[in-house]
Order: structure tokens, then C-alpha cells, then sequence
């Protein structure tokens, strides 16, 4: 099935995995924003979709969880953990 073309209002947003990544490993947002060299509410605000990184911000975050960096970030919604609709 075709994924929908993302709208105007979609256009800016960049979905993440970084509250999962974070849970998975055990990381809190403080260790995680140190690591960075970021504020620790930066990670807060990158994790509700409410600020985008920059692409060296984003490329720190995935060597970070040492994933490859579409399986952090996104443009479209990642499917909910257990759902069938992969």
C-alpha cells in the first residue's frame, strides 16, 4: 500500500525515534543532551516534534544510538511499536 504524500502542514515536520532510542537504551535526556553538547530541554523539544535539528545535530543523534540516521528521523509518521501496518 502506498504511504500518503505528505500535506503543506507536513512539509516542516520531521517525526523521530529519539524517546524510544533513549527508553531502549536506558539514556536519560540529560545524559543524552551532554553527550550532544546540547541544552537537555533540546532533547525534549526535538522528541515532541516541536524543533527540527539541523543536519549535524541529526547526524550526532544517530552516531549517538549508532543507527543510521533514517532510523531516527523521518519525514513521515514511523508505525506505532506492534502495529501490523508496516
Amino acid at each position: 500500500m502506498a504511504r500518503p504524500v505528505p500535506t503543506d502542514k507536513d512539509k516542516e515536520l520531521v517525526h523521530n525515534r529519539i524517546a524510544v532510542l533513549r527508553a531502549e537504551r536506558g539514556v536519560s535526556r540529560r545524559e543524552l543532551a551532554t553527550a550532544l553538547g546540547v541544552h537537555y530541554q533540546t532533547v525534549g523539544y526535538l522528541e515532541r516534534g516541536e524543533y527540527s535539528p539541523s543536519l549535524h545535530l541529526a547526524l550526532q543523534i544517530a552516531e549517538y544510538f549508532e543507527v543510521p540516521v533514517e532510523v531516527v528521523f523521518s519525514l513521515r509518521p514511523f508505525p506505532l511499536i506492534g502495529s501490523t501496518n508496516l
